[in-house]
């Protein structure tokens, strides 16, 4: 019997999935972002594809490791082929630097604008292209109706997305399939050697449609997310819950 309950309600979840517009990926579809244990937030321990994702950053510190968090999954997202579009105003990403998360610089196509209206619109349109593998959004703030609007257009397309809103204090809801929140930490030595370590993250997933939020403490490398276990006193920031 309770077998029987579990399937009945796994087929309701990915029913209400469906209308929501997010169509879980087959197994022979699913791609292996290396999430690790943040898998199991997800429905199906599946990361949502074709879908919204929003990245809260409420400082420069916060925007750059989104955006080296959103690269470590545009390199899983990349490799069946495909072009990912990373349109902003105020672009701070070093492309040369994506090689540390096993991503292409020549496969990224930056469009930098000069205000938030024309990198809505240029996002939305790039969404309409079923060729890409992604988009990547730098906006200030997005509203729930300009968040509609690209969700419309993602059922259609089927093209992942990924929001990072670099003004985060002033929050409003949106359509999207997940909320994060990046906070660099200090790397650790490699073997003892001087210089830089693995990049490594305070993961905070603060909400995900049908799934289980959670925080982690990870870092990247060798193409998978891996769990730290010991971190420095200071190696986290105290913030506030949103």
């Amino acid at each position: 019997m309770a077998i029987v309950k579990k399937e009945i309600i796994s087929k309701l979840q990915e029913q209400i999935l469906n209308l929501q517009g997010f169509k879980r990926e087959r197994n022979a579809d699913a791609i292996d972002f290396g999430l690790g244990i943040i898998s199991t937030a997800f429905p199906g321990n599946v990361f949502p594809l074709a879908a919204l994702h929003e990245f809260l950053a409420t400082n420069l510190e916060d925007a750059a490791a989104s955006g080296g968090f959103i690269s470590a999954l545009l390199s899983a997202l990349m490799k069946k082929g495909g072009l990912c579009l990373w349109i902003s105003t105020q672009r701070k990403i070093f492309p040369a630097s994506l090689i540390t998360f096993g991503l292409s610089p020549e496969r990224i196509i930056f469009i930098d604008l000069q205000s938030e209206r024309d990198v809505l619109w240029a996002s939305e349109e790039a969404l309409k292209c079923e060729s890409l593998a992604a988009v990547v959004t730098e906006l200030d703030e997005i509203s729930f109706a300009q968040s509609r609007r690209l969700q419309l257009v993602i059922e259609k397309s089927r093209v992942t997305a990924f929001v990072i809103r670099k003004n985060a204090e002033k929050l409003s809801s949106t359509l999207a399939a997940s909320r994060w929140r990046i906070s660099a930490m200090p790397s650790a030595a490699i073997d003892g050697l001087p210089g830089l370590g693995f990049a490594r993250w305070h993961v905070e997933l603060l909400k995900v449609k049908n799934g289980i939020p959670g925080n982690w403490m990870i870092e990247y490398a060798s193409g998978a997310f891996r769990p730290v276990t010991q971190v420095p006193f200071d190696g986290l920031k105290i913030r506030r819950a949103v």
